[in-house]
């Protein structure tokens, strides 16, 4: 697991090796064992490396025998053995047992097409010298990250964005488009980041430079849905049973402490289960709660570490600990970032990295085996969609809005909150099913909050239809499966992808899922959809398969997801600090109306309405708007 950054000049002027070492000092925290440079006429490259694999062997760069082809290269292969194998009877010999040479080796034999053929979390720099060719490539799911910047002098890339600011041509500026579908999905969805001017390259896709051309940009791996598999449930859970097996086996090379995130969700527990089968001593767990009992998990956690004898850590996240760290998680994401879980999620990884350096994780399932309650939902409300619009849109709305606010529970498991976003979800469009149980701020309530300039630029702009857009790109011929792809390419790569990488990555541990293994994937997306949900129970295939490994509690639990009660807390004891940080900030009056904000604050703390989420939204932007330009002051 690394850092990577690089600089390719246009006009054939040699690379800047002193830029190179900025960006490079700006992500030590991804990789502090060793840094290394490659630079050839206008073409430079640097990484941070965390040693995972082939400690003593593995620097980078690393290069051909003829020295043609250079990589650098951040995240994990996880077949390189058999790649290596095969490569050797190819007739390439290999200096080093790392799996960075395994690509160098591989772009020889296969070319492009060797993106195909690895197993893995990646992204890739890599230099070809004969054809004078860059490529930049991202894994299929987008585990590992890449931001790019194009200008008159050239292209920069970087694992974050904070290494562009090492350039001193450079401004941070704010992308409206950006920030207004921020405010809807919690992040900003790729290829925009919060910066103007800065592009985040998408999962599955690769950027392409030859001798100095304009760059090129293609996705290089789609998932297909269809065809469905013709497969019975005993051939079904005899097949996941293989498949997630080799997957956690495949995540336990390290020669470094390995252990798991456990929630206490039946993802980890999966994951833990297996490993405890591959492992010769007992398995690491870490769990991080809360004092809220219905918001805590790590109780469930707590059954699976004692029925496999795991090596238990636990620990506890208060909202004085939210306020403290909020200023080091906004350092480390570079962009706001509203998702609440990031923060016990940061501190959950700074307290694993004193035991180990590689945590496997449940990543992935809920998009691959359709974890989520509103897959269910969505289908079962056809009906109610069918309705007239004043009762939909009017009427159902008035009287839920009379209903107080649950925050006592979490949001994913109240029939409340899914009662009270009924006239959100018919006033939405029906293929962008994310925004219709999930989003923060409606497409009407952004227009509210908008100074005049805003509500007037993006009163067209509904961030649903770029989620819709996501939906009809699906290879797939039902809307739940087509739904499955949309989250995969916008919430799984978008949210929960980049919220685990950043906050590992901020202390040097390495998160590997194998929930996201690609035949595992594969195979799953192929798998008729009464193996996903059936009889309104979600992923049944997952409890099926495994059930007999989990204490019954687990394996009959439904999904919670990693909810924080930010609701409640904002009502409560961060009420006075989220009050200072929004309406004592005159910054966010370019954007927001304070009259608004205020409001959002007035009708929370009446316990009718939750805007916990709304107000937290505000309070990360907040926070990055100031750290940024603070930044930007001190580096320029």
């Amino acid at each position: 697991m690394c850092g990577i950054c690089g600089q390719y000049r246009y006009d054939g002027a040699p690379a800047d090796r002193e830029l190179l070492e900025r960006m490079n000092d700006r992500m030590r925290h991804r990789g502090p064992d060793s840094d290394g440079f490659f630079v050839r006429g206008s073409l430079g490259m640097a990484m941070r490396r965390l040693a995972i694999i082939d400690v003593a062997g593995g620097s980078q760069p690393i290069g051909s025998e003829d020295g043609r082809v250079h990589v650098v290269f951040n995240g994990e292969i996880y077949n390189f053995r058999e790649l290596r194998a095969e490569l050797i009877s190819h007739g390439h010999h290999f200096a080093t047992a790392s799996d960075t040479e395994v690509i160098v080796h591989a772009y020889e034999e296969w070319g492009d097409n060797a993106l195909l053929r690895l197993n893995g979390m990646f992204a890739i720099a890599l230099w070809d010298a004969h054809a004078e060719r860059l490529l930049l490539a991202r894994d299929r799911m987008g585990e590992k990250p890449i931001y790019w910047q194009q200008s008159a002098a050239g292209l920069l890339w970087a694992s974050e964005a904070k290494c562009f600011f090492a350039a001193p041509w450079l401004r941070a500026e704010v992308d409206p488009l950006a920030l207004h579908h921020y405010l809807t999905l919690q992040y900003t969805p790729d290829p925009l980041t919060i910066y103007a001017g800065i592009q985040q390259l998408p999962a599955a896709h690769k950027l392409v430079i030859e001798r100095h051309r304009e760059p090129r940009i293609e996705r290089w791996w789609q998932l297909d849905f269809e065809p469905k598999l013709q497969i019975s449930d005993d051939e079904a859970v005899a097949e996941a049973r293989r498949l997630l097996d080799a997957a956690v086996a495949r995540r336990m090379v390290s020669e470094v402490p390995l252990g798991a995130f456990l929630s206490g969700g039946i993802d980890s527990s999966i994951v833990v289960a297996l490993m405890a089968r591959h492992s010769r001593s007992r398995v690491r767990t870490f769990s991080i709660g809360f004092t809220e009992r219905h918001f805590s998990e790590t109780p469930y956690a707590r059954m699976v570490a004692e029925q496999y004898d795991a090596d238990h850590h636990e620990f506890l996240f208060r909202p004085a600990d939210l306020a403290t760290l909020v200023d080091q998680v906004v350092a480390a994401f570079d962009e706001p970032f509203a998702d609440p879980a990031a923060l016990p999620l940061y501190e959950l990884a700074r307290q694993t990295r004193r035991h180990v350096t590689v945590a496997l994780s449940g990543d992935g399932g809920a998009e691959t085996l359709a974890g989520y309650r509103r897959y269910a939902l969505d289908e079962l409300l056809q009906p109610y969609a069918l309705l007239p619009a004043w009762i939909t849109q009017r009427a159902v709305p008035a009287l839920a809005g009379w209903l107080p606010d649950p925050g006592w529970l979490p949001e994913d498991r109240s029939p409340l909150t899914g009662l009270k976003r009924l006239g959100q979800w018919s006033a939405t469009n029906p293929r962008a099913s994310l925004v219709r149980w999930g989003s923060y701020f409606s497409h009407r309530e952004k227009l509210a909050l908008y100074t005049d300039r805003w509500r007037e630029q993006f009163a067209a702009t509904d961030t649903a239809d770029w989620i819709a857009a996501a939906y009809d790109a699906a290879h797939a011929g039902n809307a739940l499966d087509s739904t499955l792809y949309a989250d995969h390419v916008t919430y799984l790569a978008g949210d929960l992808l980049p919220k685990t990488d950043r906050v590992t990555m901020a202390h040097s541990v390495e998160a590997r899922a194998p929930l996201l293994d690609n035949e595992w994937v594969e195979w799953t997306a192929q798998l008729p959809t009464h193996f996903k949900i059936r009889s309104r129970r979600t992923k049944w295939l997952l409890t099926a398969a495994f059930r007999d490994l989990l204490p019954p509690t687990i394996a009959g639990r439904g999904k919670q997801g990693f909810s924080v009660p930010v609701g409640a807390w904002l009502r409560g004891e961060l009420h006075g600090w989220a009050r200072e940080h929004l309406l004592g900030n005159r910054r966010l009056a370019e954007w927001f109306r304070p009259a608004a904000i205020e409001r959002l604050f007035t009708e929370h703390a009446g316990g009718r309405v939750n805007h916990g989420k709304r107000l937290w939204a505000l309070v990360m932007f907040a926070r990055w708007i100031d750290h940024t330009l603070s930044s930007a002051s001190q580096n320029h």
